[in-house]
């Protein structure tokens, strides 16, 4: 057992006699334990003396600095450590002479359009054809999380379906932030109406960040009938519900944002197009 340095050491202990008056081994022996509770009040034996050197023991090696467990890294899934997502910023202008390429670059775009007007088809194609990973965020499928107290606009728009359209809104921009700080292209879509620019552009530019690319999808207001006749569940609107979103969403001709009429293209044909939009886009960011 270690004594304390420059310290007595206890009497050795005579065959048929007591410890010392007065001297209690845990009194001298800060480092030492209580006896177990199955062995009683019977001392412990100490250990034999060092070869040699009768009465001393072996000093015990010397104690290293004690190890105190911290606090586990943030944001930290196993060992993979994920940078935080941050607002996107301007994306850097390119060369002049030459457009960017927007297949190879991690993006974020916002693919706007009425309802039937094949957002979701192109986004799905755009993200999946791409050379770079690359993540398809749909407005829809994130509102529809809620199962219980889902608050359908086509019963009624009130408050309750406008607070889940922000919370939805809100949700995505957080996930395409993440995914754009794990180097991971995002494209977002939503129908957007140019006469609420807080809700609509602005809303979206504080979630995600001033570097988000919008792009609106327009085709012809037949064409937009024919393809929401052909959708089922919430998602299908009556015809006055379309013509009356379709004619809002005009307003984004003159706006300055770049505009493709898909109406005569089909999904691959048009997910080529927004490469080459989004390429001007890059080498020249509209202003919204």
């Amino acid at each position: 057992m270690q004594h304390a340095v420059g310290s007595p050491l206890p009497p050795p202990h005579q065959p048929g006699h007591g410890p010392a008056a007065g001297w209690s081994p845990a009194a001298h022996h800060p480092g030492s334990y209580p006896p177990h509770p199955h062995q009683g009040s019977a001392p412990v034996p100490p250990p034999p003396p060092a070869p040699g050197r009768p009465g001393v023991r072996p000093p015990a090696p010397p104690a290293g600095p004690a190890m105190v467990p911290g606090p586990p890294p943030p944001d930290a899934t196993g060992h993979v450590r994920l940078p935080p997502g941050a607002p996107v910023a301007m994306p850097s202008a390119p060369p002049a002479q030459s457009l960017p390429d927007p297949t190879t670059t991690t993006l974020a775009v916002l693919l706007i359009g009425p309802a039937g007007a094949g957002k979701t088809s192109v986004a799905k194609h755009w993200a999946e054809h791409r050379r770079v990973p690359t993540a398809h965020i749909s407005l829809d499928d994130v509102r529809e999380w809620v199962r219980s107290g889902f608050a359908n606009p086509q019963s009624g728009w009130n408050d309750s379906s406008e607070a889940q359209y922000r919370l939805a809104r809100r949700t995505c921009g957080f996930a395409a932030r993440n995914f754009l700080a794990n180097g991971i292209s995002c494209i977002l879509d939503d129908a957007v109406f140019p006469d609420r620019p807080v809700v609509g552009l602005g809303g979206w530019k504080r979630h995600v960040g001033p570097g988000l690319l919008p792009v609106v999808l327009l085709p012809g207001l037949d064409v937009v009938l024919e393809r929401n006749a052909e959708r089922t569940g919430n998602r299908r609107l009556t015809d006055e519900e379309v013509a009356r979103i379709h004619g809002r969403m005009a307003g984004w001709y003159g706006s300055g944002l770049p505009i493709i009429d898909n109406s005569q293209l089909d999904i691959p044909t048009t997910a080529r197009l927004l490469d080459e939009v989004l390429s001007r886009a890059m080498a020249s960011p509209p202003q919204w």
